[in-house]
């Protein structure tokens, strides 16, 4: 595993059309959408790093755009809430709480129960979002709601429903 590297400044290295690596990051392995997760730290299919760490009971999953603009529009940070608030459902099913959190929608991070989510299917969902889609996104959310009931809702989700409701 390849320690992280937070935010030194360079040499960054272009590696194959994604957003420039640092230099102690090009020997990240490439994470393909349909491989097997275990923890360790990973280049992502739209530039992004991702690192599972296990701590306990949980997973702590955070992906690190570096402020790539592809990455931080409005559709994919409600996203990424969204997947945050699935794995605060389990969470929460299990008598713990934690918040998917992100520092200006660059680094994001998620805590994910074990035996809860899936390790793979919560990262491929993760990397769907970052390609554009949201569907298992949706999925993942459905499945805590039946656990727990609806689950708090982000301030734009909030109002999208009442402008839809009015």
């Amino acid at each position: 595993m390849t320690i992280e590297h937070r935010g030194a400044a360079g040499p960054y290295t272009q590696y194959d059309h994604l957003p420039g690596l640092h230099a102690t990051e090009t020997g990240l392995p490439l994470l393909h959408p349909y491989a097997t997760v275990a923890a360790g730290r990973y280049v992502t299919p739209g530039g992004g790093r991702l690192t599972v760490r296990t701590t306990g009971a949980h997973f702590l999953i955070t992906l690190d755009h570096l402020g790539c603009p592809a990455q931080l529009t409005e559709a994919k940070t409600a996203a990424y809430r969204r997947l945050g608030l699935a794995a605060e459902g389990h969470c929460l099913h299990a008598g713990c709480r934690h918040h998917g959190s992100d520092a200006g929608a660059v680094l994001r991070s998620f805590h994910l129960r074990s035996g809860s989510i899936d390790l793979t299917a919560f990262v491929r969902a993760v990397l769907a979002v970052e390609l554009g889609d949201e569907r298992p996104t949706d999925r993942l959310l459905k499945d805590a709601e039946v656990l727990v009931g609806p689950v708090r809702l982000t301030n734009a989700q909030g109002k999208e429903d009442q402008e839809e409701a009015s």
